[in-house]
């Protein structure tokens, strides 16, 4: 189940080119098993039809302030008070200014009046519109009543301009509404995640590293932020794209990842050690590529420092998970990893299984508590998986 399963979802769709998107973000929504019902202004009727909007909402796509049947339920009333989520995408200069003036004289803006469920809007314009002192008014009085905003990309619009007012990729937009409608179960908390493997190089042109994807650990980091945690993602040379709407840094070496970890650390409520870090690495990294013929003279390999157990002897009041990625018994490896690392909790699965290993999608893991307790996960995708285990770490160790 996701965060926008069940879920009412109203999109407000205004006249600007971008209102094709509209199509898909419901598409995304209802994947996620969200509702979707779509208002469609007047203006937005003059770029994408109401047919192509309700064919794939599977809902009425609603039009007009004044129609009959509708309004003698009093429709826009009834819109606003179902609705878990109101958004608006894209969202143009003029209903920005309508809604900031307070102006109902449609049916988007009345519903915008008359609703009390979060609004989300993702504005797209030309660049010098979104940068005139009107907008930009406009959007700094919203966010301080409350609305939240996805900023506009950059890059080519439409008229040929070059820059910021490019509609936000749907995949971000869906994410915010993910976040507005999750339980905050974090809220308050400052959270580390690290993710992905460590890469020590030997010389200009090799390095040692493993199969980390780094998924599980982005996963980690994303859900938290759902839960509405402060969140830090310390991550290795994952291919993996830095997550929307939180704070990533980008490392290479185990060395690199000890001292980042260690200083987002500091006042942290939790954090969660996904990281494959490599254990051994060059002594010395060469200058200039090594010939084949001296490589084994050449490489020593030496230890990497250890950031889990480095963490575990200055805990303090802290919580502390561990990941153990094992291929042969999972639950002494795993349990011995936790005693040793003075950890709180650890996630053990086993990556020698190749549909819940290294860059799948799925997981499925059992989380070993230091009280002796335990319990089993079984195999979803990592984002349910990584939701599953902050349910479990927070009702354990991070009471309201």
């Amino acid at each position: 189940m996701t965060d926008l399963a069940g879920k009412e979802v109203l999109l407000g769709v205004t006249g600007g080119i971008a209102a094709y998107k509209a199509c898909e973000i419901v598409r995304d929504l209802r994947k996620e098993g969200a509702n979707v019902h779509v208002v469609l202004t007047a203006s937005g009727a003059r770029f994408i039809t109401p047919l192509t909007l309700q064919t794939l909402s599977k809902n009425p796509v609603h039009t007009d302030l004044f129609d009959l049947l509708s309004e003698s339920d009093i429709g826009h009333i009834a819109l606003a008070q179902k609705a878990h989520l109101l958004m608006i995408a894209p969202a143009t200069a003029n209903i920005l200014g309508k809604i900031r003036n307070g102006i109902a004289d449609d049916l988007l803006s009345t519903i915008v009046m008359a609703t009390t469920a979060p609004v989300l809007l993702a504005p797209a314009m030309n660049t010098q519109m979104y940068a005139s002192p009107a907008v930009v008014e406009n959007v700094e009085v919203l966010r301080g009543r409350g609305f939240t905003f996805v900023d506009p990309d950059e890059g080519e619009l439409a008229c040929g301009t070059v820059g910021p007012g490019r509609l936000a990729d749907t995949p971000k937009i869906v994410e915010m509404a993910r976040i507005l409608l999750a339980e905050k179960i974090l809220k308050g908390r400052k959270v580390v995640v690290s993710a992905g493997p460590t890469a020590e190089d030997i010389d200009p042109v090799r390095f040692l590293t493993n199969r980390s994807s780094g998924k599980m650990g982005f996963a980690m980091a994303v859900a938290a932020r759902r839960f509405g945690a402060d969140v830090t993602l310390v991550a290795g040379p994952s291919p993996l794209a830095d997550p929307s709407f939180l704070r990533t840094i980008r490392v290479r070496s185990a060395r690199e990842m000890m001292g980042e970890v260690l200083a987002a650390a500091e006042g942290a409520d939790a954090v969660i050690m996904a990281a494959a870090v490599a254990d051994f690495r060059p002594e010395h990294a060469a200058g200039q590529k090594i010939r084949k013929e001296r490589f084994d003279r050449a490489v020593k390999l030496v230890p990497t420092d250890d950031i889990l157990a480095t963490l575990g002897r200055s805990k303090g009041s802290r919580v502390l998970v561990g990941f153990a990625a094992e291929t042969n018994d999972l639950e002494g490896n795993a349990l011995e990893k936790m005693r040793r690392k003075n950890l709180d909790a650890i996630v053990a699965n086993d990556v020698s299984r190749p549909e819940i290993g290294f860059a799948s999608d799925s997981n499925e893991v059992r989380v070993y508590f230091s009280d002796g307790t335990a319990i089993d996960l079984a195999m979803a995708a990592k984002d349910a998986i990584a939701s599953a285990v902050w349910r479990a770490v927070r009702r354990k160790f991070l009471p309201e």
